[in-house]
């Protein structure tokens, strides 16, 4: 293990130590330091597990548990194996030489070099000699590198190697031991019980009974036979050492030693990785066996190990978490991130704040690119360990917003809140690209009870606006993935509230908590109300609305129709919008298209009325959503990133027509080179416009441009790009002004794509018992009268497609506000009508009659027969 200048030695906790002559660098600590007679840390390979260290004349190697090697010291032959051409930077940065012009072509090295060369070789041993280096490989073959002199390389020349080489006479034999000496190397092939020998022979060291140097590998006389307690590099002969001495090896030494620092621990999980995957640690790949790592902790949460757990626990909280780097010097450094969080302790809220939240905090400290190996990482976890992550850090939240008033220091509540938010937050947006979990995971429903969201939204509001300064206040809404509906909701309301009052006040707010008392101004105006006829619908709102300011728009919505007594309690306001949005989009004035295969609306290419009627569409999506009217409108998901500002994709297109969007994908997945044979086409979309078919030009000149296999990607974003944007911009564009109109400001920004629709179009959560518990009874009817039992054992019955049918029939949408099943609140009546007659929905106020049938049967064929026959608002 020790060379002719240097000392270096590794022991049980993982730190690393060398001593003596530094004249190139031999100890690894930096150019700064001279030769050092006493014992110094190597801090730049610490976090490493390592499982070996090698030193040569003057250069030095240690290589990591899962294969990466690293060499330090002089280089002047190359036996470091990297020259100033290949030179691998450490992965993170790191010290280290950099290549100039003005230096020869072989650099030595200070500090220790990452071997990128080697690191997808499985490395497991390395030997130095004086000038030269080997290295054996897990499946038994032999690299070496350096000076080559008097052969010792192997390679059959006297040459130096400045990169690695493998050792081609060895091909075919499975080594498992080799060894350097000062310019000859000897490699071991059990199977054989054979020893080969090259490079210097002059005093006979070479046993081949010669005292010439050897270029190539030559049997040393005798049979040579294994030690029978030899480990093989064999995967199936080593497995005994990874995993049957796993729960033994502790015990060997003292417990005090194995677990004072967190280095030696992390060496020792290592043991748990399965060996294959383990050598592919990569800044892609962890290389790590989670399944392992998680049978580890639960033995070590016995009672009988409870001696090594309080151990662990507290090497955890003082050493291992609060040292960890902000730049790891390798990846393999990295696995502990993946490790911690499997920890039990980790989940209970007593150690919340001495290790969950420090934890985030040092995951939140790694520089940027450990930080996005970190992420690569999450990406390939499964869905069940990436829940439990994000279910941990939601619960320390909680935790922490429910223990608020207890913190003495102000200061640590934020840090600790923030560490919690911050880390869920990069979490959410690795789930953005791989869906590991649905956005809804990332809510915390208990935040509506534990924060009065309407004055963070306000403090959030007033700073994104330059108002205030916030300092050292964590507001949630800065977070606005953990909302749930309820909470978006309330901030919907409290934007609008806050955008009447800062257009009354103006931009002096002499104190910006006079804004959370509004009642004065609402009392004033407190109600949008619109005078309109049902036979002239779209007039009277389109004049209605155009009298009435943009703060106007953000009041309770109240309609009156012409002629009509009804006092409006909801019903009378959802039937203005079912009917407005029923004659707005009737066919007959093609502004929509409609997608019969998806069953879905989007702006026609050429349409001839006025662009008010798209800004009057636009007003009435945005008060529907102010007024917490679920509206069937069948706009595909595009239409509300539009609104937010996040372009749509070929995804997109496929949802609103699947045969375009299919064929798109099959261009693009085309493995010929005949694209253009196969395909035929040009840069153009061919469009009908009332019954005419028309070419469009995707690009100018497009109708000359042929797609072919290097422009194809080009053609699909052209393509996508028309029917989303250049051939609907001019009625989009009135359509959105409408709707941001009531909807704009910094509210919107809270919103996912997806929880917009669902704002407005409602969702699909549905919770069929909570509907039953939550119905009002009228009439002779109670939810035990025989009828209405009959009623909801026949409705549970039914599959899912025919309860949906139900939802439509009953409430003009087969979809369910966002705040959930309950708000719905279904009322179903007695009536006199005999068991002849079918049951009636009065639409705009979810009101059932039902008749007072006889039995099952009866109930069943009446209410099928009403389902079926029902046409509704249809909007297609």
């Amino acid at each position: 293990m020790s060379g002719n200048t240097s000392y270096p030695v590794f022991i049980l906790d993982g730190q690393f130590f060398t001593w003596g002559k530094n004249s190139h660098g031999q100890l690894g600590l930096g150019k700064e330091f001279p030769s050092q007679a006493s014992p110094q840390r190597v801090r730049s390979l610490e976090g490493i597990p390592l499982a070996q260290v090698a030193a040569g004349g003057a250069h030095s190697f240690a290589l990591s548990l899962s294969g990466a090697v690293f060499g330090w010291g002089m280089n002047n032959a190359g036996q470091l194996g990297s020259n100033a051409h290949s030179f691998a930077e450490r992965p993170f940065g790191g010290s280290g030489n950099k290549w100039n012009s003005d230096f020869s072509l072989i650099l030595d090295r200070e500090s220790p070099c990452h071997v990128k060369l080697l690191r997808t070789q499985k490395v497991v041993y390395i030997s130095c000699g004086e000038e030269h280096t080997a290295v054996l490989t897990k499946s038994g073959g032999v690299f070496t590198f350096g000076a080559g002199s008097c052969g010792q390389l192997g390679h059959d020349s006297m040459n130096d190697e400045v990169n690695p080489r493998r050792v081609l006479e060895l091909m075919g034999s499975e080594v498992t031991q080799i060894a350097c000496g000062r310019q000859h190397t000897l490699a071991f092939v059990p199977s054989s019980g054979l020893i080969y020998a090259f490079g210097c022979g002059a005093r006979g060291q070479l046993g081949t009974g010669h005292t010439c140097n050897v270029k190539c590998p030559s049997p040393v006389k005798g049979y040579w036979a294994a030690h029978s307690g030899q480990l093989s590099a064999r995967a199936g002969k080593s497995d005994f050492h990874w995993n049957d001495r796993l729960f033994r090896f502790p015990f060997l030494i003292p417990i005090r030693v194995v677990f004072a620092l967190f280095f030696f621990y992390y060496t020792f999980l290592t043991f748990l990785f399965r060996i294959d995957e383990h050598f592919k640690t990569s800044p892609k790949i962890p290389g790590i066996d989670l399944n392992s790592t998680r049978v580890l902790f639960e033995k070590l949460m016995s009672s009988q190990h409870s001696m090594i757990l309080e151990q662990i626990l507290n090497s955890f909280e003082s050493c291992l978490i609060p040292q960890l780097s902000s730049s790891p010097p390798d990846v393999e450094a990295m696995r502990i991130y993946l490790i911690l969080p499997e920890f039990p302790l980790l989940q209970d809220s007593k150690y919340y704040i001495t290790l969950t939240i420090p934890l985030a905090m040092a995951i939140l400290r790694l520089d940027t690119n450990p930080s996005k190996v970190l992420d690569n990482w999450w990406s390939q976890v499964c869905p069940k360990y990436f829940m439990k992550l994000v279910n941990l850090y939601k619960g320390a939240v909680v935790y922490l917003l429910r223990g608020r008033k207890t913190f003495l220091i102000p200061v640590l509540f934020n840090n600790y809140v923030t560490a919690a938010l911050k880390l869920l937050e990069k979490l959410y947006k690795v789930n953005l690209k791989v869906k590991h979990v649905e956005y809804d995971t990332f809510y915390i429903p208990e935040i509506s009870n534990l924060v009065d969201i309407q004055e963070d939204y306000l403090m959030w509001f007033l700073h994104q606006a330059g108002m205030v300064r916030i300092h050292d206040t964590v507001t949630l809404c800065s977070y606005p993935f953990i909302f749930d509906a309820q909470a978006k909701t309330k901030m919907l309301q409290t934007d609008a509230e806050l955008q009447m009052q800062v257009a009354v006040n103006g931009a002096n707010l002499q104190n910006v908590f006079m804004l959370l008392t509004l009642e004065p101004l609402l009392a004033r105006s407190p109600f949008l109300v619109l005078h309109v006829r049902r036979n002239n619908l779209v007039g009277d709102a389109l004049r209605e609305l155009s009298i009435h300011s943009d703060i106007d728009l953000k009041k309770p919505l109240k309609v009156i129709f012409d002629g009509e007594e009804a006092v409006d309690a909801g019903g009378v306001t959802k039937e203005f919008f079912l009917l407005l949005l029923k004659e707005l989009l009737n066919p007959i004035y093609g502004m929509f298209t409609y997608y019969q295969d998806s069953n879905l609306l989007w702006f026609s290419d050429t349409c001839f009325v006025e662009h008010n009627w798209f800004h009057l569409i636009g007003i009435t999506c945005g008060l529907a959503i102010y007024n917490s009217t679920v509206v069937d409108l069948h706009f595909p998901l595009a239409l509300y990133k539009k609104l937010l500002n996040v372009k749509p994709g070929l995804e997109d297109l496929k949802e609103l027509s699947p045969t375009e969007g299919r064929s798109l994908q099959e261009l693009l997945d085309y493995p010929g080179e005949d694209i253009e044979e196969t395909f035929c086409l040009n840069f153009t979309i061919c469009r009908e416009s009332y019954g005419v078919i028309e070419q469009k030009k995707l690009i100018p000149g497009g109708d000359k441009v042929t797609v072919r296999k290097d422009n194809r990607h080009e053609f699909v974003d052209a393509y996508v790009n028309y029917v989303f944007q250049i051939s609907v911009h001019e009625w989009y564009t009135a359509f959105s002004s409408g709707f941001l109109k009531v909807c704009g400001g910094k509210v919107l920004e809270l919103f996912q794509p997806s929880e917009l629709r669902a704002m407005m179009v409602g969702n699909s959560n549905y919770n069929w018992q909570e509907l039953e518990e939550t119905a009002i009874y009228k009439g002779d009817y109670s939810a035990t009268h025989p009828t209405v039992k009959l009623f909801w054992e026949t409705f549970h019955e039914f599959p899912l497609e025919k309860k949906k049918k139900f939802l439509l029939f009953l409430t003009g949408s087969d979809r369910i506000p966002i705040y959930g099943m309950a708000s719905l609140q279904i009322v179903i009546q007695s009536t006199a009508s005999g068991e002849e007659y079918l049951p009636v929905a009065h639409t705009c106020y979810n009101l059932l009659d039902l008749p007072k049938y006889s039995s099952k049967e009866i109930l069943s064929a009446r209410l099928t027969q009403a389902l079926d026959n029902y046409e509704g608002f249809s909007l297609a």
